[in-house]
Parts: C-alpha cells; structure tokens; sequence
C-alpha cells in the first residue's frame, strides 16, 4: 500500500470521522491490540522463552492447558485489568467473569475472549491464535453478573481475532466490514494490509475433521460425500480438504480465499449441541464471516441468532463461503422435515 495506516488511525478515524465507534471502543481495542502483541512475542519465543508444554493443570472445560494458554490469559487480563472502559471480562479458560476494578462510572463494555485458540499446535510450531468479542453492558445495569454476558451474538460491537503465523494478523470487524492488519515488529504497531474483506460465495475447499465421520450426523455425511465424488458426483467439480485444527487458522484462510468450516454435532456426545464455545469462537468468528459477506448458522439457525444460556455453552458451527454453508444448512433442513 502507498499509504500506511496504523491500526490507532484506522479507528480514530472511526471514531471522529465516520462517527462509528465511541472513544471508549477504540481505547480498548487498541489495548486488547497490544496484548496480542505481547502473546505474539512469547508464542514467538517458544522453547527458548520456556513456554512450550503442558501446565499441569485443567480449563473450566476439563481441558489439560498449555502453559501458553495460562500466560495469554494473563496477559490479556492485565492489559484490560485498569483500562476504565471495560467492566468485565470473561474467558474460556475461567470458571467466571473476571470484574474490572474501579470500573464504574467509565466500564461500559464486556469483553469475552478465547486467549489461545488451537493450543494442541503450540509445541508443532502450527498458526494459533486469539478471539475475541466485545458487547455493550446492558442499559440501566448497576452491578456486573453473568447474565449481563448472556447477549446473542448480534449484539456485539466489535469482534476479532489475531493470528499468530509467519505474520501476525489482526483481523477486525466493529459493523462496518472487515479489515485486517499486519504487525510490523520494526514499528511495533499493526499496519492496514486489506480494507474491506470479501469472501467468495463459492468455493472448492471444505474443512473438516474427516477423523470424525463416522460419527456425523446424515446431512453433513451427504455433504462431504458430494463433495468427495468430485466432478463425477453431483457437485461436478472437485473439491480439496483442509484441515489445521486450530478454528482460527481454518478461519483466517477462509478470510483470505474461500471456504468452508464444520465443526458439527456429532453421535459421540448426543447431548452436547456442538464441540465449540457460542461466546467465545462462533460469536466473534460468525459476526467477522457475516461481515466478510460470507455466512455462520449450526445447521439449523443464523449463529448470530442464538440466545445463550450459559457463560461456557456449546455450539455447532458451519461457516465460510455463503453459498456452500446454505447448502449444508438446508440438507439440515431437509432432514428435519423427513423425519417429523
């Protein structure tokens, strides 16, 4: 680009020209853009900053965590901690919500984070990264609780989530679109690199953990199947699988060129609606899609739709390219209609 824009004037710029984003907005996310700067350093140390392996110790979810895991937590809630735009936060990695002290009168926000998504490629050496979403505090609320987080996912103001690869990205949605930026180390800020990012409707790419078939339920088994017959089958075209196993990496892809993700509800936890979090991966990754002109639904509904009703509630997820994620939303749809 012949003009760089830093990440600060890019939202200043929301603030005082386009009018889209109060102060208060833009002063947090430029402080959650700094504490993605400060993982990015220590994921980008690794064995050498002695961050790598287990911690010995269990997620809310049951989940053995990364030593990684633990010190972006940290790191995130230290870098909003006295911030006085943020009432609360809360994080995938704890129980419950995280109170910010001296909020009042200045903490208008909630802010909700996956600290490190794709932890099992830590210690490999694959892209991970961080999500994030941030709402509004309900009208009239005096005291923070739980159940002020409880917002469907069409509720929130800003959303984003930083990659940590060969580059560091930040990808941004505050309504009005979706932007991304570039760390330069040089500098130490994040750089616009693309304004205004589109998704092709359509797509060749499907990603998936094909380990987990035989668990799928029929919609998603005549979707794959389809897809795999290649341009013999009915699709009449080939189709290539990706697979990272990190959502923010199969994401940042589908950003970038297309695609589709499934992480659907599978037979192995029947009771279960789904493998990933509604407040902490769908929300802020369906909102940034949606923004991108692509589309997120679990099967049944728009993602952005649906009402929690748990800080750490599951989900299915289905998003990408708007095109194939409606087909695999009306063979859901069909489904349903055969057997009632």
């Amino acid at each position: 680009m012949s003009k760089r824009i830093s990440l600060t004037r890019y939202l200043v710029e929301k603030q005082r020209i386009d009018g889209h984003i109060p102060s208060q907005l833009r002063l947090l996310l430029e402080v959650v853009a700094r504490a993605c700067k400060s993982v990015s350093h220590a994921v980008n140390k690794g064995a050498l900053g002695g961050v790598l392996g287990t911690a010995g110790s269990e997620n809310v979810q049951g989940e053995v965590q990364k030593k990684l895991d633990i010190i972006a937590n940290e790191v995130l809630i230290e870098a909003n901690e006295w911030g006085g735009h943020l009432a609360a936060m809360a994080s995938e990695e704890m129980d419950s919500i995280y109170l910010v002290p001296n909020r009042y009168p200045k903490g208008e926000y909630l802010l909700l984070f996956d600290p490190l998504d794709g932890s099992s490629n830590i210690d490999v050496n694959v892209s991970i990264g961080t999500i994030f979403s941030v709402l509004k505090m309900p009208e009239g609320d005096r005291g923070v609780e739980e159940s002020d987080f409880l917002q469907a996912g069409k509720c929130q103001v800003a959303a984003g989530y930083c990659v940590y690869g060969p580059q560091t990205i930040l990808v941004l949605t505050v309504g009005d679109g979706v932007a991304m930026f570039t760390l330069d180390r040089e500098m130490g800020s994040f750089v616009l690199t693309q304004d205004d990012v589109q998704i092709p409707p359509d797509t060749r790419e499907f990603a998936i953990n094909m380990s987990n078939m035989r668990h799928w339920d029929a919609p998603v088994k005549r979707y794959i199947d389809e897809c795999l017959q290649g341009k013999d089958g009915p699709r009449a075209k080939d189709f290539n699988m990706r697979w990272v196993a990190s959502m923010v990496a199969d994401v940042h892809r589908i950003m970038t060129r297309g695609g589709i993700f499934m992480y659907p509800w599978d037979k192995r936890e029947p009771n279960k609606p789904g493998k990933l979090r509604l407040m902490y991966e769908a929300n802020p990754m369906g909102w940034l899609i949606e923004q991108a002109g692509g589309a997120a639904t679990n099967g049944h509904q728009r993602i952005l739709e649906v009402q929690p009703t748990q800080l750490h509630e599951r989900v299915s997820v289905i998003l990408g390219s708007k095109n194939e994620v409606e087909r695999v939303t009306q063979y859901h749809r069909e489904h349903a209609n055969a057997a009632s």
